[in-house]
């Protein structure tokens, strides 16, 4: 089997790609090659199968051909153009995480054997005159370019799934938090900075206030439900491919004295609470509250408790000293 991950080079396509080295095969079937695409060349990693790295720019058709013709069994699109970057970069957005996805669907298109794509959408496209708690049929509402350009992405793939073009499976993601690395461009890079910064002892700024709530899953358990996607039939997921996945509502001051409780309160200190309207005109548009039925139905999961979070990050992501951070 040939698995292909685009946005390879990122935090959970990493993370995907060593959960994959680690089990050798995506429920009964064995990887035999894991080829890793992202706009720049992304890291090897060690596996018990070929693993091969490209440097993929997926608004160029060509370069998808090249990277897909020795075809792809399943693959895991999670290239994309963040929030906030996409809100002020337009034509940016709109060329990756819409065309770009066209351009991957097509691509698995011509593939011939109706491949199995699982597509990182996100809450983002819901907003707007909708009701607070977002059922699985709730409309799709995007309030931001960046949910607009997803949203449209997913009515694609659920039509491409219907022609058997190919098999898709589209959740869409809590915030995830804890993320590893370096704060990005998304509205939501705060939501991870918060407590990564003050849990290795430096500062973090807050531009929410703490009763401020949202919906959040940690990176451990979305690798969990990535690979789970993959290993569904497709018709377990019914007429329409996309979903919200599980996680747990929190509000962030619930989220830092939960991480008091993990590490103590010296971390706690470093934050500073200071409003931007900018991300508020962003964050406060977007849901807190979710009833995921289809998503559990179907065996997908989500965090106990922000603890969770916290613990998770600790075993998994903090960066020690003299530690390499690749």
């Amino acid at each position: 089997m040939r698995v292909v991950i685009t946005g390879g080079g990122g935090m959970l396509g990493q993370k995907l790609a060593r959960a994959l080295a680690g089990s050798g095969g995506i429920g009964d079937r064995a990887i035999d090659t894991l080829a890793l695409a992202d706009v720049k060349k992304p890291p090897a990693v060690t596996a018990p199968f070929k693993v091969t790295c490209h440097k993929v720019d997926i608004t160029d058709r060509s370069a998808l051909d090249a990277l897909f013709a020795d075809g792809a069994d399943v693959i895991f699109h999670l290239a994309a153009i963040v929030s906030g970057e996409s809100e002020t970069n337009f034509d940016l957005g709109m060329s990756v995480n819409l065309i770009g996805s066209i351009n991957v669907f097509e691509a698995a298109r011509r593939c011939g054997n109706c491949p199995i794509v699982v597509f990182t959408s996100s809450i983002a496209v819901y907003g707007g005159e909708i009701p607070a708690m977002i059922e699985d049929w709730t409309i799709l509402n995007p309030q931001t370019s960046y949910g607009a350009e997803k949203a449209a992405a997913e009515l694609l793939l659920t039509d491409y799934s219907r022609r058997g073009f190919l098999d898709g499976r589209g959740p869409r993601l809590p915030t995830i938090s804890v993320r590893p690395g370096k704060a990005n461009l998304a509205a939501s890079s705060f939501m991870s900075s918060i407590f990564r910064e003050p849990l290795q002892g430096q500062e973090a700024v807050c531009p929410v206030g703490p009763e401020y709530e949202h919906w959040y899953l940690s990176p451990r358990r979305c690798i969990e439900n990535l690979i789970h996607a993959a290993e569904l039939p497709g018709d377990a997921f019914g007429q329409n491919r996309c979903f919200a996945l599980p996680g747990k509502t929190h509000a962030i001051g619930d989220m830092v004295d939960a991480m008091g409780r993990i590490a103590g309160e010296e971390p706690v200190k470093l934050i500073r609470w200071e409003p931007d309207a900018a991300i508020q005109k962003i964050v406060l548009g977007w849901r807190a509250y979710f009833n995921p039925a289809k998503a559990l139905a179907l065996g997908f999961v989500a965090d106990e408790s922000f603890e969770d979070n916290i613990r998770f990050f600790l075993e998994d992501d903090i960066e020690k000293p003299g530690a390499s951070t690749a």
